[in-house]
């Protein structure tokens, strides 16, 4: 399926609003109804559209720490990527993870409780033996900017 400019207007206003109604979305992007709504069935069913969800203000849940974590595997194959990736995927505190160029594997993004509880599972994680050689822990002390949507009118030039 080839995106047009309609379908990016879509996608556009739902990442920013998902629980609009068919009815105000169509008007946003300049269609009836029902041709809008045949077009998000189409958008999910063709995978551009994975789901909706909630956008948790994490400073109303307490103390919390986000900890950005680089990790170098001790060997490359394919194998070993995939035995640290079914184990990674199971932490339901690791919240992103990257596989990235560069001098180490992947960059994983955390959110616990605390430092200590942050510690407790990288020290779990490495008794796991799942391959990690090595890691390094960036703490963020604050976020001024973090963007829920992505920039898809300048991806999707049209």
């Amino acid at each position: 399926m080839k995106l047009d400019r309609i379908d990016v207007k879509i996608l556009n206003a739902l990442q920013r609003n998902g629980r609009m109604t068919n009815v105000e979305l169509a008007e946003m992007v300049n269609l009836s109804p029902s041709p809008c709504l045949l077009r998000v069935k189409k958008l999910q069913a063709e995978g551009y559209i994975e789901g909706y969800s909630a956008q948790i203000n994490i400073g109303k849940l307490g103390q919390t720490v986000t900890v950005f974590t680089e990790i170098t595997l001790k060997n490359h194959r394919q194998v070993d990527f995939a035995k640290f990736l079914a184990a990674i995927k199971k932490v339901d505190q690791v919240i992103e993870c990257h596989l990235v160029s560069g001098d180490y594997d992947y960059l994983v993004k955390c959110v616990t409780a605390g430092i200590e509880e942050y510690q407790t599972l990288m020290e779990r994680l490495l008794d796991s033996e799942i391959g990690i050689d090595k890691y390094f822990s960036f703490v963020v002390l604050k976020s001024p900017l973090v963007k829920a949507h992505l920039p898809l009118a300048s991806l999707f030039q049209q």
